[in-house]
């Protein structure tokens, strides 16, 4: 049947109604004020009873020393990245007996490295590799200070580990710390399928690793078999939740304008902080390989992990999320006597076999 004219009229009359009603609700949403924030009253937290007594003296101790620290510059930082270094690379010696591994130094096409050898190495990862790299906020743990992670990996997971000694502030600025990881990465790739390697790292570690799929994507180089970026700075621009809802409960990083911050700001030297070669949430993560997260309930970082799970998911990438009660900010690198340090090197270590060529 043909429709008269005013039929026309009226159904034309009714989609220009519904178009203006559209963007009239649209304006009206784009002018509403953002819902009022939501105020907490001060409460007194526990320690969780149902960890380890290892991890429950980590979580039970106070907040850092010196988290509201802010050295603007390169010069500033190294003293304080040196004291820091000093104190903790005394204790690499013990985690080394213990987890029974060799270190060596060396040097990777000019860049500073540490080869990571356990004593029994699996047979299925005879012919795998790792790559390490390393957290401090871009500005801390030079030299044995990077090493805590790399042993634990290492030894837990009987697997070869080259840690990269990357250039810092002063010494160099972004984008030195993924320049040396790449090229690290190149001159493993001479020697090694790619499928057969994974790159992994905690804190700026875990943002670097995340950098390192990206740029490697840029340039054309085979990826990785797979991934573990444990608790990644995957936004240094400070959004995501529970840099809120953890703040002052985290006890490593503890607030989201503290030390942390400004280590990442001098490293970026002024660079746009979202790139996403400093901010990988940013990154295209279609193509990324097979990815293991780790955070804890406690962790300012929470939710930069977790919206780095959700960008991979909604990109097709297989991605695990391990989040463990308690823990704030990288507390499974701190004593590798707690179960569930070992906990969360063996998940990795299962998910890295699982993934890489043989």
């Amino acid at each position: 049947m043909k429709k008269s004219p005013r039929s026309l009229d009226l159904v034309l009359a009714f989609c220009c109604l519904a178009m203006l009603s559209a963007t009239a609700l649209r304006e009206a949403r784009a002018q509403s004020p953002a819902p009022a924030a939501l105020e907490v009253p001060a409460k007194t937290v526990p320690v969780p009873a149902d960890v380890s007594p290892q991890l429950q003296k980590i979580i039970g101790a106070p907040l850092r020393s010196n988290w509201d620290i802010h050295p603007k510059s390169g010069e500033e930082w190294k003293p304080v990245a040196d004291a820091g270094a000093a104190a903790l690379t005394k204790n690499v010696p013990g985690m080394i007996e213990r987890l029974k591994v060799k270190v060596e130094k060396t040097n990777i096409d000019g860049v500073r490295a540490f080869i990571v050898t356990p004593e029994t190495i699996a047979p299925e990862n005879r012919n795998r590799q790792l790559i390490h790299m390393h957290g401090g906020c871009y500005v801390l743990n030079p030299g044995e200070a990077g090493l805590p992670e790399a042993i634990f990996m290492a030894g837990f997971g009987h697997i070869k580990v080259i840690s990269v000694e990357y250039r810092m502030p002063p010494e160099a600025y972004f984008p030195a710390a993924l320049d040396d990881g790449i090229t690290v990465w190149k001159a493993a790739l001479k020697s090694m399928d790619a499928k057969n390697m994974a790159i992994f790292g905690t804190s700026a570690g875990g943002a670097l690793t995340l950098e390192m799929v990206l740029k490697a994507k840029e340039l054309g180089l085979p990826v990785p078999g797979a991934i573990a970026p444990g608790t990644p700075m995957s936004d240094v621009t400070k959004v995501g939740d529970t840099f809120y809802t953890n703040a002052m409960l985290d006890n490593v990083l503890v607030s989201p304008n503290g030390f942390c911050d400004d280590g990442a700001k001098v490293y970026a030297n002024g660079h746009d902080m979202k790139d996403p070669l400093l901010s990988p949430v940013y990154g295209d993560m279609k193509g990324f390989p097979p990815t293991i997260l780790t955070s804890g309930t406690r962790d300012l970082l929470l939710s930069n992990t977790v919206r780095v799970h959700r960008k991979l998911r909604q990109a097709g990438v297989e991605a695990t999320l391990q989040v463990y009660e308690g823990m704030s900010h990288a507390h499974y690198i701190r004593d590798d006597t707690a179960p569930e340090t070992r906990e969360v090197f063996e998940e990795i270590a299962r998910f890295f076999d699982s993934h890489l060529g043989k």
